[in-house]
């Protein structure tokens, strides 16, 4: 590769893709309420997936049994956000469906005896 030809390229890393890139520029999803915990798995129903990007195929074929967000990010090794606008992407075309889209918040007397027994140690 000349000098030219290699300034995207990275030897220990690989083609260099900037988040913002693989998004298009934008910062939000338009899928509200998607949490780090929140389940994701693709639609059983097949979709033209050609005019998909390489990031939401790698999503479909991760998402073939239900994960949770942070699950995808850290399997892409790209940051939250991106993943959460991706997925955002996916579901208004029907490609991913959600599960459990609230987070489950702990009893606060389970919390208080947690607590409790962590400064009784």
């Amino acid at each position: 590769m000349t000098a030219r030809e290699d300034w995207w390229y990275d030897e220990a890393a690989g083609p260099l893709v900037r988040p913002y890139a693989m998004v298009r520029g934008r910062t939000r999803p338009n899928a509200p309420n998607l949490h780090l915990v929140t389940q994701v798995r693709a639609s059983v129903v097949a979709s033209d997936q050609t005019s998909l990007t390489v990031e939401h195929r790698e999503i479909m074929a991760l998402c073939a049994r239900p994960l949770s967000i942070a699950e995808v990010a850290a399997y892409l090794d790209v940051p939250l956000v991106v993943v959460k606008v991706l997925l955002s992407d996916l579901i208004e075309r029907g490609d991913v469906i959600v599960q459990n889209s609230a987070p489950q918040v702990p009893d606060r007397d389970l919390l208080q005896a947690v607590l409790d027994g962590v400064r009784g140690i």
